[in-house]
């Protein structure tokens, strides 16, 4: 009797384990895959710090980042994100540098259930350096959601924010940041 019931635990153990290794790799990896999350690399500010992100596969530009985090209350409750100039005021080029010019105009965009725009951008670096960089900001109920995809490979010559672009949309569209995102502003 006893050898039956250890006999027993022990192919449940067993089946459970393997159960539990096959289930791992049976499951496709999310887009959060291709990403890195990394510490947020910018200072505190008026606002709680977000979620930045290295890209870590040949999907993505090896390197490249992207920086999201909600502002609370920073919103038009009505119009919601409406223009280009409230991307430039609102996303947070500001925090790679105070420096930054638009390409061109803006478009609509989407990402995790919200509109907006979005727009690219260059930056000047401290040391002199030209950088591209995208800044999205999209708008739920009062609030707004900020981010900028910022590519981090030197000697750039026309402006390839838009290779970044794709992936980056997966990625802040991905269960894992939207989940994030949403329970950041209230679960609502």
């Amino acid at each position: 009797m006893r050898f039956g019931w250890i006999a027993f635990v022990s192919g449940v153990v067993v089946s459970g384990v393997l159960s539990g290794v096959t289930f791992r790799h049976a499951v496709p990896p999310t887009q959060t895959a291709v990403w890195k999350e990394i510490a947020w690399p910018f200072p505190r500010d008026a606002w709680p710090a977000g979620k930045a992100f290295r890209c870590v596969a040949d999907e993505c530009n090896k390197g490249d980042e992207v920086y999201v985090r909600p502002k609370i209350g920073f919103c038009n409750c009505t119009t919601g994100v409406d223009g280009d100039d409230e991307v430039d005021r609102v996303t947070d080029l500001d925090l790679i540098s105070e420096r930054f010019v638009p390409v061109e105009a803006g478009k609509e965009i989407s990402f995790a259930g919200m509109t907006g725009r979005m727009r690219y951008y260059t930056l000047q670096l401290p040391d002199g350096a030209t950088r591209p960089a995208t800044g999205l900001a999209v708008s739920h109920q009062c609030d707004v959601i900020v981010a900028v995809l910022q590519q981090m490979s030197p000697g750039w010559t026309s402006h390839p924010a838009a290779s970044i672009e794709a992936p980056a949309l997966s990625l802040l569209s991905s269960k894992e940041v939207a989940a994030w995102l949403y329970s950041t502003l209230g679960g609502a």
